[in-house]
């Protein structure tokens, strides 16, 4: 018990001193493992909208953070990729985010192409799901069939 209160004594004194703490998280940036459990972490705390808080309160934060994130994303084309398809995920996780991307899908050519990529690998993966939502679409839209039959016919000649 002696030990842990000791402990917890050491904890507060490296946290409330910005020098002590600098100095801690920089050594432990210098372990492989310590690493993995700051990444973690700072994951779980962006995930968790904590923050987003903290950049709401401290301006200067957000626009350094937004600036190391363009620049990782410039060197590093993978991640680039990575951060987009998750954005596009939490988009489409609801109803104003999907919205909100076909208008942006309709005034991008670019983006317009790489979401019918990405519909078209999704129907392959699942025809079930290509399926329903052909039902959905007619239910909602009966003229389409018709449109979709003359553009096909047209794309034929």
């Amino acid at each position: 018990m002696q030990v842990e209160e000791n402990r917890n004594a050491i904890y507060q004194e490296i946290i409330s001193n910005p020098v002590q703490f600098t100095n801690f998280i920089s050594e432990a940036r210098k372990n492989e493992e310590a690493k993995k459990i700051l990444m973690k972490t700072h994951m779980e705390q962006m995930e968790s909208g904590n923050m987003k808080m903290m950049m709401d309160k401290n301006p200067e934060m957000k626009e350094k953070m937004q600036a190391h994130m363009q620049q990782m994303m410039e060197k590093n084309p993978e991640m680039k990729k990575k951060m987009h398809s998750k954005m596009l995920d939490k988009m489409m996780e609801s109803e104003k985010g999907r919205k909100m991307m076909m208008e942006k899908m309709h005034n991008n050519e670019m983006m317009k192409k790489e979401m019918k990529e990405r519909m078209k690998k999704m129907m392959e993966a699942n025809p079930d799901m290509m399926e329903e939502m052909m039902q959905k679409m007619m239910e909602k839209n009966p003229g389409m069939m018709q449109k979709m039959k003359e553009k096909m016919k047209n794309k034929g000649q």
